[in-house]
Parts: C-alpha cells; sequence; structure tokens
C-alpha cells in the first residue's frame, strides 16, 4: 500500500490537478468556480477533486449549498515532510564542502 506521502505526489503529478490545488492555496472553492476558470469539464474537475481528497491534500465542507474544498494543512505538511528531507541532505552536504575546505586552508 501507497504511503501518504506516495499518494499525495502521486496526486500532484497530473498538471490539471496541481493547478486545482495550487488554486485551492489561495482560497477555498466550489467546483464550479474552479471548472469556470479551467480549461477542463466540472466533471473532470470533480474527479481531479477526488483524487486530491483520497490524497488528503484537500477537504470539503459544506457551505450552503455547495461544497468548497480547500488545502488540507495536513496534506502539505505530509509533502513538506518528504521535500525536506532533500534540503536535510543538501544543507549537511554543504555543511561538510565546506568544513573540509576550511580544513584545506589550515594546514
Amino acid at each position: 500500500m501507497p504511503t501518504a506521502q506516495a499518494r499525495a505526489l502521486q496526486a500532484l503529478g497530473d498538471s490539471s490537478r496541481r493547478e486545482i490545488f495550487e488554486r485551492l492555496i489561495q482560497h477555498p472553492s466550489p467546483v464550479g468556480e474552479l471548472a469556470r476558470d479551467l480549461p477542463i469539464s466540472r466533471p473532470a474537475v470533480s474527479q481531479h477533486l477526488k483524487v486530491l481528497k483520497d490524497a488528503g491534500l484537500v477537504v470539503d465542507r459544506p457551505r450552503g449549498r455547495n461544497r468548497y474544498y480547500e488545502r488540507s494543512n495536513r496534506g502539505l505538511e505530509v509533502v513538506m515532510s518528504y521535500l525536506d528531507q532533500f534540503w536535510d541532505r543538501a544543507f549537511r552536504a554543504l555543511q561538510e564542502a565546506a568544513e573540509r575546505a576550511a580544513n584545506k586552508e589550515d594546514t
């Protein structure tokens, strides 16, 4: 079974889902509003939202007669923790390189 990180990254691997997700980071929106501003059909937007929701990246909340979709902070944390491991490695490698260079200057 894929991890939460894998599900989130797979969901964001599609350009339409990334576009929807980026819009939802800016502000919550109903399906109709998202579909109006995107070059895909309303049913396609609904399918993409289902994938994003199943991946834990968005949540939906009833508001009047509509359901508003918004980013999930937990989903963002999952993606950030995945990306952080690369930053940690890069910073460690940079620190080691700087220490090696400093040691060479001392000798």
